[in-house]
C-alpha cells in the first residue's frame, strides 16, 4: 500500500509540532512524561523570582515555578506563586517554601525546608512561605554593625590623636627622647655588669665550689655533732641552775651593798664632810702644814749646824762653865 505524499507531509508536521512543544516545555523545565503535583505559596515580595526558576530540595531540582501572579482579590498586594513538583517527591505538610538567592547575579529559586509532619502535601496545597535575605541585604546586615564600630573607632582615634598632639609638644618630645636615651644607657650598663658578673663567676668558679663544699662539710659536721651540742646545752643549763642555787647571789648582794656604802663615803668626802673631806677639800690646812713643814726643816737645819744650842752634856760629869756674857 502506497502512502500518499500528503500523509507523509502531515505526519512530519505533527511530529515537528510535538517535538517543538516537548522541547519548549523541556527548556522551561517541565517534563511532559512525568507526573507532577501543583503546590502554591503566597509571598509579599518576590523580587528576582521568575517563572521557570528552580524548585529545589537539599540542592536537587525537583520542579519549576509555573506561574507568578497577584493573588486575586487580595488588597495587600500579596503574590501567588504556582509550583510544579515531581509527584514522587514526598514533602511533609509543615514544610516551608523559602525564596533564596540562586547565584551572585541575583537569580532566585525556591528551596523546600522539609518539616517533620507525618502528613504529606497533596496537589493543590499551599505551603508556608519564607523569604531569605538577598546577598545585598545580608551583606548590609553584616556590615552595618561593623560600620558603626568603625565610625566609633575612628572618632576615638581622632580624639586620641588630638590628645597626643597636645601632650607631645616639643618639650615632651625632647623629654621622651632623653628618657629613651637614659633607658638605652641603663641597658648597656646592665649588660656590662652582667658580663662582668659572668666573668667573675667563671674565674671564681673553683673558689665558689670550694666554699660551698666547706659549707656543706660544716653543715654535715654540725648535723653529726647534734647530740654533743644538745649535751653541752644541757650541761650549761645545769651549770646555770647550780650557780643560781649557790651563794653567789648572796655574795653579789653583799658586794653591791659595799659599793653603795663606798659611793656614799666618796660623796661625803667630795662634799667636804668629815675630817677626811675637810682634808681633801680645805686648802688652808694644806697651807698650814706646808708652813709648819718649812719651819720644821729650818729648825732641824739649825739643830744640825749648832747642836750645842740645844744639847748640854759632859762625858766625865763635869759641868760646863757658864758662858761669859
Amino acid at each position: 500500500m502506497k502512502i500518499s505524499k500528503e500523509i507523509k507531509i502531515g505526519a512530519v508536521v505533527v511530529l515537528g509540532v510535538a517535538l517543538f512543544v516537548y522541547g519548549f516545555n523541556f527548556l522551561k523545565g517541565s517534563n511532559m512524561f512525568t507526573h507532577q503535583k501543583t503546590l502554591y505559596a503566597v509571598y509579599t515580595n518576590v523580587e528576582g523570582l521568575l517563572e521557570s526558576n528552580n524548585v529545589e530540595l537539599s540542592g536537587v531540582k525537583i520542579g519549576i515555578i509555573k506561574h507568578i501572579e497577584i493573588l486575586p482579590g487580595d488588597r495587600q498586594g500579596r503574590i501567588l506563586v504556582t509550583m510544579k513538583v515531581e509527584d514522587r517527591i514526598q514533602i511533609p505538610s509543615d514544610s516551608k517554601a523559602r525564596i533564596i538567592s540562586f547565584d551572585l547575579l541575583g537569580s532566585k529559586a525556591i528551596r523546600m525546608e522539609v518539616g517533620s509532619s507525618m502528613t504529606l502535601v497533596k496537589t493543590g496545597d499551599t505551603l508556608v512561605s519564607e523569604v531569605e535575605d538577598d546577598l545585598k541585604t545580608a551583606v548590609d546586615k553584616r556590615i552595618a554593625p561593623l560600620q558603626k564600630k568603625a565610625e566609633g573607632l575612628i572618632s576615638s582615634i581622632d580624639s586620641v590623636m588630638m590628645v597626643v598632639q597636645q601632650v607631645l609638644n616639643k618639650d615632651a618630645r625632647m623629654n621622651l627622647i632623653h628618657s629613651f636615651e637614659s633607658i638605652k644607657r641603663s641597658i648597656e650598663t646592665f649588660e656590662k655588669t652582667s658580663l662582668r658578673l659572668d666573668t667573675i663567676v667563671a674565674t671564681q668558679q673553683y673558689k665558689l665550689a670550694s666554699i660551698f663544699t666547706k659549707m656543706e662539710s660544716i653543715a654535715s659536721n654540725i648535723s653529726n655533732s647534734n647530740d654533743k651540742i644538745t649535751k653541752v646545752i644541757n650541761n650549761f643549763e645545769s651549770i646555770s641552775d647550780s650557780v643560781a642555787k649557790s651563794q653567789l647571789r648572796s655574795a653579789i648582794d653583799h658586794a653591791n651593798s659595799a659599793f653603795t656604802d663606798a659611793t656614799l663615803i666618796l660623796d661625803k668626802i667630795n662634799k667636804g664632810q668629815g675630817s677626811l673631806g675637810m682634808l681633801v677639800n680645805n686648802d688652808s690646812l694644806y697651807r698650814k702644814l706646808d708652813i709648819s713643814s718649812t719651819e720644821l726643816n729650818t729648825l732641824l737645819k739649825d739643830f744640825h749646824d749648832h747642836p750645842k744650842r740645844y744639847v748640854h752634856f759632859s762625858v766625865f760629869g763635869k759641868k760646863d762653865k757658864p758662858e761669859k756674857k
